[in-house]
């Protein structure tokens, strides 16, 4: 066995583990620390090639043997505490910028009245009641020259994730106990962290070498991505959560609108949405994976992203304005095409196309914000209503054996009943004309509203019809038990008023 003891000498650590920090809205930090942070503490204390000084005889082949280790058991608190930490303003180093006519800095900060200041944004803080973190590989002990080597490492690191949290390691051929909350890998686990892998030490090396010929304006997408993300299986952990995962994918990002724009504008919305993504992610990492665009994939074209505006429904004062969005990914998408799109959402400011001129500013990940009254749209539910109208996939009547086919391809189960009518079935539900729907130069497929029922509860968000990368066909969860919306379905008095048509459909 070989283990590695790390020591939280403040009792908290502050990492960041999606890239979200900067937007100032992170919520939950790094927990446990991520196996990789411990490959880049190692290198950062005695650098690598000609720059080591006490590994000097060994040359580095102790990074080289270290990162090409299995992802480690970690041993943590299982009782983390996360803190949202608050903007504080910083004074800038660069002088002479924002300085006014009268030669007082515009937002001086304090006492240095030439000097501009600036926010920082720091992320969340996790904070543990046992301070102490073990990472166990179950290989051979490295040869007694390596062990010495990562010890001496060891001895020199400072800190883990940022330089607030400071920590002691300790570096054995056995884990020292008694030993808290396991971590598991699992490739089926609930969570993802970063792990090292071979030639990581070889990129930050290519790095550093081209820093030194051309200086600091070498861009980091030349190179490969550092390190790879491993599924861990949390203490408790269940499995369920990852297949849900792997067959309807999750939602990677939520962005708020600086003002709500009229539902009636949603293909637009959406479609600048999608077209802000795009660039944004071939401006920062030079390329952009085909689950985004949705090109190529052939007969599997389910599998492609969802560009969601999410309009102010299912409340008696509802508007059925559009306030947020929200991408969505399917689970074929991996853990780095998932990092990217998130960090390409998150580097957008504004929409500016097609009549609109819109800011928009980061909410986060995993859920969206209680900025509309938090509408269900990520369930579960057994029963769910369409807040914006489905496209039809095909030119033909919509009987429960169609909408299968419409479930089956946005990886739902086969629905139970339903029902169909033109004018919506939720309060401010998006009642649209055939010129917000259709594109242009397009032949247009029949739409609809549909309320529709599971056997058991699916989570969301729900996006039926041929028009699901670009919003139309998205749900709300619906309340109630399925027997009693089962009966009443064929009444009228489900019927919202002025409702010309409904069409009812039951599974036998």
């Amino acid at each position: 066995m070989f283990a590695i003891a790390v020591e939280l000498l403040f009792g908290t650590y502050r990492g960041d583990p999606d890239g979200t920090a900067n937007t100032g809205r992170q919520v939950r930090g790094e927990w446990p620390p991520a196996p990789s942070r411990l490959l880049s503490a190692l290198v950062a204390a005695d650098g690598t090639r000609d720059a080591c000084h006490v590994t000097r005889l060994t040359g580095g082949w102790e990074l080289a043997w270290f990162e090409r280790l299995p992802a480690p058991r970690i041993y943590a608190d299982a009782r983390a505490n996360h803190q949202p930490l608050h903007t504080r303003y910083v004074v800038k180093h660069a002088s002479g910028q924002g300085i006014g006519t009268s030669g007082r800095a515009r937002w001086a900060q304090k006492e240095y009245v030439a000097r501009a200041a600036v926010p920082v944004r720091q992320g969340a803080r996790v904070s543990v009641r046992d301070p102490r973190v073990v990472y166990c590989w179950d290989v051979e002990p490295p040869p007694v020259e390596i062990l010495a080597a990562l010890r001496r490492r060891a001895a020199r690191v400072g800190y883990l994730g940022a330089a607030d949290s400071p920590v002691r390691l300790r570096v054995g051929d056995a884990a020292p106990g008694p030993l808290l909350a396991a971590w598991e890998p699992d490739g089926k686990g609930d969570i993802a962290l970063g792990v090292p892998r071979a030639g990581d030490v070889g990129v930050l090396d290519r790095m550093v070498d081209q820093w030194r010929q051309r200086g600091a304006s070498v861009a980091r997408l030349q190179f490969p991505a550092l390190h790879r993300q491993a599924r861990y299986r949390s203490p408790g952990g269940s499995m369920s959560g990852w297949a849900t995962e792997m067959r309807t994918g999750e939602v990677v990002a939520w962005l708020r609108l600086a003002e709500p724009v009229s539902g009636r504008r949603i293909g637009a919305v959406t479609g600048l949405f999608k077209a802000a993504v795009l660039r944004s992610c071939e401006r920062l990492h030079g390329d952009v994976p085909a689950v985004l665009h949705g090109h190529g994939f052939g007969a599997s074209g389910y599998e492609i992203a969802r560009f969601l505006a999410l309009p102010d429904v299912g409340r008696a004062e509802a508007t059925g304005r559009i306030h947020e969005l929200a991408l969505w990914l399917p689970g074929v998408a991996d853990a780095e095409t998932r990092r990217n799109a998130r960090a390409a959402v998150f580097g957008l400011r504004r929409l500016v196309g097609r009549g609109l001129d819109v800011g928009v500013v980061a909410v986060g990940g995993n859920m969206p914000s209680p900025a509309i009254g938090a509408p269900p749209w990520v369930g579960p539910s057994r029963c769910w209503a369409t807040a914006v109208p489905a496209i039809h996939e095909r030119r033909r009547p919509l009987d429960i054996d169609e909408l299968w086919r419409w479930c089956e391809h946005a990886g739902l189960p086969r629905p139970l009943a339903f029902r169909e009518a033109r004018q919506p079935f939720v309060a401010a539900g998006l009642d649209l004309a055939p010129v917000a729907v259709n594109r242009r130069g397009r032949p247009g497929l029949p739409y609809s509203h549909v309320e529709l029922c599971f056997a058991e509860p699916v989570d969301g968000p729900v996006v039926l019809g041929s028009g699901r990368q670009r919003g139309f066909g998205l749900c709300i969860a619906v309340d109630g038990p399925l027997e009693g919306r089962h009966s009443a379905f064929p009444g009228a008095d489900r019927r919202p008023l002025g409702q010309p048509k409904l069409r009812v459909s039951m599974s036998t």
